[in-house]
């Protein structure tokens, strides 16, 4: 149940901050209007309340490991978003990285 928590609210996280980030560069690089930018903001500030609903109560270790996170989402979300491909680089890059999160996360602790 924990691993499972721990994943939604990973995904959820890189929804609102990889989405926030995403309207804010949709308003100011792509001429979106400003309210566009407003609702990038409020979806970053989600992003930063649901990060705090981790099991894990220390904030470096679930940081950390959300940066792996956010390695993978934004290359999920540009596919399915921004119609990117990636290359092998990044498809490795991204492995490499969900290893790390899973090592940071689940590794037992003694």
């Amino acid at each position: 149940m924990v691993v499972a928590k721990t994943v939604l609210l990973f995904v959820i996280a890189a929804l609102c901050e990889i989405g926030g980030a995403w309207l804010v560069w949709q308003s100011v690089r792509q001429g979106r209007p400003w309210w566009v930018a407003g609702l990038g903001v409020i979806a970053l500030g989600i992003y930063g309340f649901v990060a705090t609903l981790q099991p894990d109560a220390n904030f470096g270790r679930v940081l950390a490991a959300y940066g792996g996170v956010f390695v993978i989402g934004s290359l999920v979300w540009a596919m399915a978003i921004d119609g990117f491909r990636p290359d092998r680089w990044d498809v490795i890059g991204a492995a490499v990285c969900l290893i790390g999160v899973a090592v940071i996360m689940f590794g037992a602790r003694t």
